[in-house]
């Protein structure tokens, strides 16, 4: 497979804030760079650090998928759709914004910090009605292999959206290797490393890194370390 993209973790923007510390793998509030407007459908992926107590307030969404997976700590959701959840890590959080949607996430303890990703994806359709959606997945069940987060089928493994993507978790040993088949020939992949030393197509990378890929051909990951993690993204490269 080619590399389209390649960002080290220290290229990322930055937001920082007294209560927040947000890294961007690509363009997002005041970070533009015109070249990381994203990866085909893959328009945000956000790093989040909340401090305790404090949090996103309320504010609107539009014909958006929007994925949160928690890394620690507890976030508290509340939306307009009147659900009230906490998010824990093991928990994939989805909505389909849709129409619209309002909803805040706040950090559920007063002195400790939550983490979590947040990722978009540009859907497939506009204008659907919003909803909202959150499984546990077990993180036993990502070591050795492939642990699907997410989906375009409602009967699979994890959420679903609006788009043909595929999110998958994995936890690798030192001198592992895990190959990938993709659902769709045509679509890219990006890799972000959570934890640890990899090697994607020839690249050496290590937390935080991401590397996008396209192409003919069938991607491997092997691991430099033990109990190294990586979410690896499926996702069209352009909107059909």
């Amino acid at each position: 497979m080619e590399i389209l993209a390649f960002h080290p973790a220290a290229s990322r923007g930055l937001t920082s804030l007294s209560w927040l510390q947000s890294r961007h793998s690509f363009s997002f509030g005041s970070f533009y760079d015109p070249s990381r407007m994203g990866f085909g459908v893959l328009r945000v992926l956000n790093d989040d650090m909340v401090a305790g107590g404090r949090g996103f307030g309320t504010h609107p969404h539009e014909n958006m998928e929007i994925i949160s997976i928690p890394l620690q700590g507890e976030l508290e959701h509340r939306d307009s759709m009147g659900h009230e959840a906490i998010i824990r890590p093991g928990d994939v959080q989805v909505m389909s914004a849709g129409t619209g949607i309002r909803h805040s996430e706040w950090n559920r303890s007063s002195d400790e910090e939550v983490r979590f990703l947040q990722l978009w994806l540009l859907p497939a359709k506009e204008d659907v009605a919003p909803r909202y959606g959150q499984v546990n997945l077990q993180a036993t069940e990502r070591m050795g292999c492939w642990q699907q987060v997410l989906s375009p089928d409602k009967e699979d493994e994890g959420v679903w959206v609006h788009q043909r993507a595929w999110f998958h978790l994995t936890r690798l040993n030192s001198g592992s290797r895990l190959p990938y088949a993709r659902r769709d020939a045509a679509n890219g992949i990006y890799v972000f490393i959570l934890k640890g030393k990899f090697e994607v197509a020839g690249r050496e990378l290590a937390a935080r890194d991401g590397i996008g890929l396209a192409g003919e051909g069938q991607l491997g990951v092997l691991s430099r370390e033990d109990d190294a993690e990586l979410l690896l993204m499926e996702v069209p490269l352009r909107l059909s």
